[in-house]
Parts: structure tokens; sequence; C-alpha cells
């Protein structure tokens, strides 16, 4: 075993989270005892290790790679994102998300290479220098994982998790649990049973339904402000597609082997570090598409957010200290599907939100494939970026101009010309979007803050947050200054300026979709 420390980790303040037990760095960092030889979280219950007994890592992958298992205790492969990845967005944080996706399983490294615009060998020396493994061994880490998610928490039989979690036969997933648990997969779903039933929620798992309808848990920091985000979706909510009933969230997914659907019910969790979930009821056409979905959702509900580090930056801020405070744990919501943010960026424009929500209904009626699924309101899929290309002037009660824009948008998208997701080069998107026609810097902000997950947009040509810095009386001169105190959370302090207008009852026009 190794004891690498690993550059962007520094062993002081790590060991320091370790003593301290402080969930909040629960999958920023993997502690290794080379002592046991086995990994952990740093909130892990065990005894804390000496510091001249441990190293840490920046991955499970990493930690696998160096020969440690991980610990059965804390399960360390099971917690949030680490959220400085989305903060850098440099080339490992981009292909860790795209891995998480699971294009290493459909595409291969070559494929995955070829996103990230390097060549396989360069990339695979540049992941080993950053994270610790190469994308071969960070595909291998999320498979199992995803294995001991499904094994856990589902009554699947084990060939159908070993497909769902994207291993190539049985074998390979008997023999991959054992060697990072420790555990078969019989052992490993027994310890489940013996300390708590499979939990059961609405429309999910159940005995006697399909193999394709599975419940996961997905972990997510605390505070989490669920019931504000479920209000922010419900109110977008497009017919067909989105539906909020009973403080549950469902929508169609167009993945990759087929459509499929997911109900949502989010944490309302005000307290800093408490283990929180959201409960994700899925139905695939596909099992192979479960670790796609799960991660599409991941992004929809900000699941890798660290709320205190925001909190701590926006607080204590005069304009926007006290909406954050009365709002612990506000989310930016991301998406599912990219291609559809931007759609409705577009459709959006210069219009109220009610008439931006009817407008996406007509589209999606006009040209959504439709689908079953069991769900009151939900029949359709969002259109596909070539349906979308192929309109022209009359096809939406909307001028000329935006059906080219949304046409030549569309177009760029099916092309390939145009990437709108977590892989994405953020700036290289962003420069992309305008220079379309049609697209300015509301519209392509907007799509960079829900689509590509970029923590640090300010919508300063959006409306409400003018009238926001009007109402504080910060004037046009005055706004550069202001807001460069709140790098790199802008994204989280633009949903905390239209809050506050919420807040007060005043709801502009042309305040955000």
């Amino acid at each position: 075993m190794t004891t690498t420390v690993w550059p962007q980790l520094d062993p002081e303040s790590c060991y320091r989270a370790v003593a301290s037990r402080d969930r909040r760095f629960d999958g920023v960092f993997l502690t290794a005892v080379h002592t046991t030889g086995i990994y952990c979280r740093p909130s892990c219950p065990a005894r804390t290790p000496g510091a001249d007994r441990v190293s840490f890592h920046p991955t499970a992958a990493s930690a696998q790679a160096a020969g440690f298992r991980a610990c059965k205790r804390c399960a360390p492969d099971a917690t949030p994102g680490a959220p400085g990845w989305d903060v850098v967005a440099d080339v490992a944080g981009r292909a860790m998300r795209l891995v998480s996706d699971g294009v290493v399983e459909r595409e291969g490294v070559t494929g995955l290479a070829a996103r990230l615009g390097y060549s396989p060998r360069h990339l695979t020396r540049l992941l080993r220098e950053e994270l610790g493994a190469g994308p071969l061994a960070l595909a291998r880490a999320r498979r199992a994982q995803q294995a001991r998610t499904l094994v856990e928490e589902t009554d699947l039989a084990f060939a159908d998790v070993a497909f769902a979690a994207g291993f190539a036969s049985v074998r390979q997933f008997n023999d991959t649990v054992r060697e990072v648990y420790a555990l078969t997969p019989t052992a490993m779903r027994a310890r489940r049973a013996a300390r708590r039933p499979t939990p059961r929620e609405p429309g999910g798992t159940g005995d006697g339904l399909p193999a394709g309808r599975v419940d996961v848990r997905l972990p997510v920091r605390t505070p989490y402000d669920g019931a504000c985000l479920l209000a922010h979706l419900e109110a977008r909510a497009v017919p067909g597609v989105e539906v909020v009933r009973e403080g549950t969230y469902a929508r169609t997914l167009d993945l990759p082997h087929g459509p499929g659907t997911v109900v949502l019910r989010l944490p309302q969790e005000q307290a800093v570090g408490v283990r929180a979930h959201v409960h994700a009821s899925f139905a695939l056409t596909d099992l192979r598409d479960l670790g796609a979905a799960a991660e599409r959702v991941r992004r929809l509900v900000d699941a890798d957010c660290d709320p205190v580090a925001v909190a701590a930056a926006l607080e204590a801020d005069p304009l926007l200290g006290s909406t954050a405070a009365r709002h612990p744990g506000l989310r930016v919501p991301g998406h599912v599907d990219g291609h559809e943010v931007a759609v409705r960026a577009v459709l959006g424009q210069q219009v109220t939100l009610a008439a931006a929500r009817g407008l996406a209904g007509r589209l999606v009626a006009d040209h959504g494939p439709r689908v079953a699924t069991g769900i009151a309101g939900l029949d359709r899929l969002f259109p596909r970026p070539e349906a979308v290309a192929a309109l022209v002037a009359g096809d939406l009660p909307v001028p000329g101009s935006r059906v080219r824009a949304l046409a030549a948008l569309c177009a760029a998208v099916a092309a390939g010309d145009l990437v709108l997701d977590r892989g994405a080069d953020r700036q290289a998107a962003h420069a992309a979007l305008l220079a379309l026609p049609g697209i300015g810097p509301w519209t392509a902000d907007y799509v960079a803050m829900r689509a590509l997950g970029d923590p640090d947009r300010l919508l300063l040509a959006d409306s409400g947050t003018r009238a926001a810095f009007g109402r504080w009386g910060v004037g046009a001169g005055d706004v550069a200054g202001v807001v460069e105190s709140w790098r790199p959370w802008r994204s989280y302090a633009q949903h905390l300026v239209w809050r506050s207008l919420h807040d007060t009852d005043d709801h502009p026009v042309n305040e955000e979709r």
C-alpha cells in the first residue's frame, strides 16, 4: 500500500476534520488507515487512528488503487460528490462528471477522452496525477458504489444488479464487490436486512413490481431546503413532462437506452451535518440507465453543493445576509437535460413565467415523443434537438426571430457543435451560445448556471436582479464591486436575490424561468 498524500489535500486540515468527525467533509476526501487497510469517510464513528497511520485520498478509486478497501461501517463511497470540482471546472472535474454519467461504460476511455479533447493516454496520465486513478479505475469505483447501493437498498436479483451497475458479467460483479468491500453480495444484503428494512417510497420498488422499478437514496449535504426547490420546480413544471403532486416531483427522462421516469421526495433539514437523502423512485426501460438517471437527478437537486461554504460567503453580506439566514441550504436547481434548459430559456425570453411555461407545454404537446408512464400527467418526453431544429415560423406563437433562434440552437446541439452537459468546457460552451443568433447574455448565463452547473453565474441583465439592486439603493456603477465579493458562489447569490423578491411579494416580469 502506498502512503501518498495528494497535493490538493492539506494533511493537517484533513486530520482535524477526521478527529472531529466533521460530516461536512464527507465526499471531499477519504481517509486511508494503514494499520487496518481500509478507507473511511471523515465522519466514520470508529476510533480515530494516529496521524502517522493515515493518508488522504481525493476519490474512492485512488484509495482502492492504493490497496485499501471500503469501511463496512461508514460506507465511504456513499457520500455526496466533492463540491470543489464544480468550482474549478477543470478537466478532472469534467471527467468525473462524465464518468458518473456512465460514459466509460457506453463509449470507453476513447470516447471519454474525445469528449474532453485529449488522447486516452494523456487523459489517463492527467487523472492519475489529479485524482490518483485513471478513467478505468474511476469507472470501476463508480460501478462498485452503484452495485452496493442496489444490493443494500433494493430487492433486485444479483444478475440484475450487475447489469444495472454496468458490469460485463455477474462474475466481474462478484469479484469487484468482494475486493472493494471484503463482502460477498449475499453477505452485504444480509447485513442490510439485519440493520433495517428496505425503504419503500410511494411508487417505488416492492415485491412483485417489475425489475425496471427501483428506489435509491441520493445523499445530500445539509442544511437542505427541499421545500424551496420543490416550489421552484412546481412553478415551472411543463405539462406532460413534469408533475408536482402531494409533496413529490415527477418527470420523464430521455436516457441513453430508452425512456424512464423518476419520482422525487426532497428532504427539508435546517441543521448542519445531519445526514439527509433525496428519495428517488425510478422506472426504467433498461436497467443499464440507472447510473445515468441517478447522476442526472443529482444534478437537478444540486446534491453536491457545500451549503456551509456558501453560507460562510453570503450570510455575512449586507445585502443578501438576511435572506440567506431565512433560507439555509437554498439550492441552485440544475437539470436532467441541458438541451431542454436551453430551449426553455429561449422560449422564456421577455415573457412572463406563466407564458414561458405555456409555450413549453405547446412545444411538448406538438413535438414531444409519447411515452406510457403509469403516472397521471406524464405522457411525453421533451422534444429532441432534431425536432426543434426543424421548426419554422408559425409553428409556435412567438416572433419568427425566436423560432430561428430555437432552430439554430438545436441544430448546433444535434450536430455536436454545442455540448450542454456537465462535462462541457463551460467557457467554450458559453461563447458558443453567445455566437448563435438570438442568444444574449441572459440566456447564455442562465444555461451556464443550470445546464453546465456553473456555481458562479450572475444574471445582471435580468429585470428581477436590477429591481433588487434598485431597491437596495445600489447604483449601476457600483454593482460590479458588490457582486465581486459573492464569488465563487454567484449562482447561489442569484437565487437569493430572486428569493428576496419573493419574500417581499415582489414578482418582476422577466424573473428567472
